[in-house]
């Protein structure tokens, strides 16, 4: 299944997700990947699902969603890898219009640099483009790109895109303790930023399991000392760093529902409860998923969260 949720996103509402990328292909291993380690690093687009294999998921999954009452406020690429690595992505959205719903990319911007993902991004309601660091060497550490890829690039092919888009741009900068999160690191993003000019300027931290245990969110004071910094250049900046809520959508099946939004969505247990709640069922569905090796069970932040169990996630 290509498609899952509505889930509750923190920047889009109530969205559906599409999941356009194998598991874990990517252009960076950030050392934050709510998803675990990167599996296969690629800098090479390439066809990955036929486009009318994804669009007849997403078609059948908005069915199911929209027979039970819930909302959807978008279609969002959101995959297990970068979406931007699907060389058909153009065409999906393209296919995906008659819907009639809004769509959005949720890019780490990689491939920017590149015409024809510009292309492809620009086909697209919402874009949110991240931007961890401007700075070549915290970029490596904490993004891990592709040997292929160079900070310069990427960053010039931003400032071309959002010199052309018409669509809704946001951005995103993930801090990470004792890396990116100091004041001359954030005076050198949020001047970038300026030149991009978006919407919105989302600051988030892990809220997540990580691929890399020591990954660590800053203080709640470096946090808000961050948030002023960007208001000092930004007019609208926005925290993305609170618990999304227990939203997500029931559509027929829970199992099916649980394996298809842990796969890219971790769950905290009372989510996972509130669902059950939602379908009339009890958490044997969880327990005989984790028996079955198909749902894994992690504590991150004393908290316990759900995963599906994909090659390269850790147990």
């Amino acid at each position: 299944m290509k498609a899952f949720g509505p889930v509750p996103s923190r920047r889009l509402g109530r969205s559906l997700g599409i999941n356009n990328i194998p598991p874990k292909v990517c252009t960076y291993a950030c050392v934050y990947c709510q998803l675990g380690r990167t599996i296969r690093m690629t800098g090479q687009r390439d066809a990955f699902y036929p486009p009318e294999e994804i669009v007849g998921d997403v078609e059948q999954q908005v069915t199911r969603a929209r027979g039970v009452g819930e909302a959807i406020d978008y279609l969002t690429f959101v995959p297990d890898g970068e979406p931007t690595l699907d060389i058909n992505l153009e065409r999906e959205i393209d296919l995906l219009r008659p819907l009639g719903i809004k769509i959005a990319v949720i890019t780490n911007s990689s491939l920017i640099w590149q015409p024809e993902v510009r292309a492809a991004l620009m086909k697209a309601d919402l874009v949110s483009l991240k931007v961890d660091s401007v700075d070549d060497a915290l970029w490596r550490k904490i993004d891990r790109p592709h040997g292929s890829l160079e900070l310069a690039a990427i960053l010039s092919g931003m400032e071309e895109f959002a010199r052309h888009y018409r669509g809704e741009l946001v951005t995103e900068t993930l801090l990470v303790k004792g890396l990116n999160d100091g004041d001359g690191h954030l005076e050198e993003v949020a001047a970038f930023l300026v030149r991009l000019k978006p919407a919105r300027a989302y600051l988030s931290v892990p809220t997540r399991p990580p691929a890399e245990k020591w990954v660590q969110p800053p203080s709640e004071i470096r946090i808000h000392d961050a948030y002023q910094l960007f208001r000092r250049r930004l007019d609208n900046v926005e925290y993305l760093i609170g618990y999304e809520g227990n939203a997500f959508s029931f559509t027929g099946d829970v199992a099916e529902d649980l394996l298809n939004i842990t796969a890219v969505h971790p769950m905290r247990e009372e989510a996972v409860a509130r669902l059950l709640e939602k379908a009339g069922a009890d958490w044997n569905v969880v327990q005989r998923l984790v028996e079955a090796g198909q749902l894994i069970e992690i504590t991150y932040d004393a908290r316990t969260f759900y995963m599906r169990k994909l090659p390269g996630r850790r147990d």
